[in-house]
């Protein structure tokens, strides 16, 4: 991610938010959580005051198709926390456009729009449990099959995370991993929709801070091991006016 030369401004707002993660432990040993809901309310306590409300970015894409060769994209992003996320996709003919709003995705192809009942798990996890209450949250992940219990520990490229929905040794059932000292977002798994027998798998790499909260700025997308899609961010901004029209699909 490239966002250039940070401001006098930006460079203290960074300082203050490593300052505060540095004096805000994680649930320590003691007090391991006994359900998801307890790991949920500290990563909404950490950064409810913080956290940006927008987000805008552009995304280079890699996804493998049918013929199991690798096909690149540009898209465009804009998130409007808690719930919205707009993607449009360059120079797709028929023009393309991805809405999520809520429990809803719109796909506008051309003049065409169809709709179906879909929430996107790693919006609510990644970015929307810092702007909306716990119980919201929750709510919205039991809607996706993720359970609250059991919960464990376990590691995740060399760092301490905890483990929502499944017992250790269990890499299949619906997850989230979430990074113990710093409560982010870092992985879930759970049964592909196409063959349950298969594991997908969601990863947020390459966590950077910037002035209004972190990102990660590599997402990368498994099915039974097997990379399917990645997704690599530039130009982010955070906090940009967007207006709430453009997460609504065309009348």
């Amino acid at each position: 991610m490239n966002l250039g030369v940070l401001t006098r401004p930006a460079c203290i707002a960074v300082i203050a938010m490593a300052t505060m993660i540095a004096r805000a432990p994680a649930l320590g040993a003691q007090s391991f959580p006994a359900s998801g809901e307890g790991i949920i309310s500290a990563m909404h306590e950490r950064y409810a005051d913080s956290w940006y409300r927008t987000l805008t970015f552009t995304q280079k894409t890699t996804r493998r198709t049918p013929a199991d060769t690798m096909t690149v994209e540009t898209w465009k992003e804009a998130i409007m926390i808690p719930g919205r996320l707009r993607i449009d996709v360059e120079h797709a003919t028929p023009a393309r456009t991805y809405i999520f709003n809520g429990d809803s995705l719109f796909v506008v192809r051309g003049d065409s729009v169809t709709r179906s009942a879909r929430r996107n798990v790693l919006l609510v996890i990644g970015f929307d449990v810092y702007r909306q209450s716990v119980d919201k949250t929750v709510a919205d992940l039991r809607g996706l099959h993720v359970s609250m219990t059991p919960v464990h520990a376990d590691t995740w490229e060399g760092r301490e995370v905890y483990v929502i929905g499944a017992a250790r040794g269990d890499v299949h059932s619906p997850q989230l991993w979430i990074d113990r000292d710093r409560l982010l977002f870092v992985r879930a798994l759970q049964p592909d929709a196409q063959d349950s027998t298969k594991t997908d798998e969601y990863r947020f790499d390459n966590y950077t801070l910037l002035p209004n909260g972190w990102l990660s700025e590599r997402v990368l997308m498994f099915v039974g091991g097997k990379l399917t899609q990645k997704e690599e961010y530039s130009n982010a901004q955070m906090n940009v006016r967007l207006d709430a029209k453009m997460f609504k699909p065309p009348a």
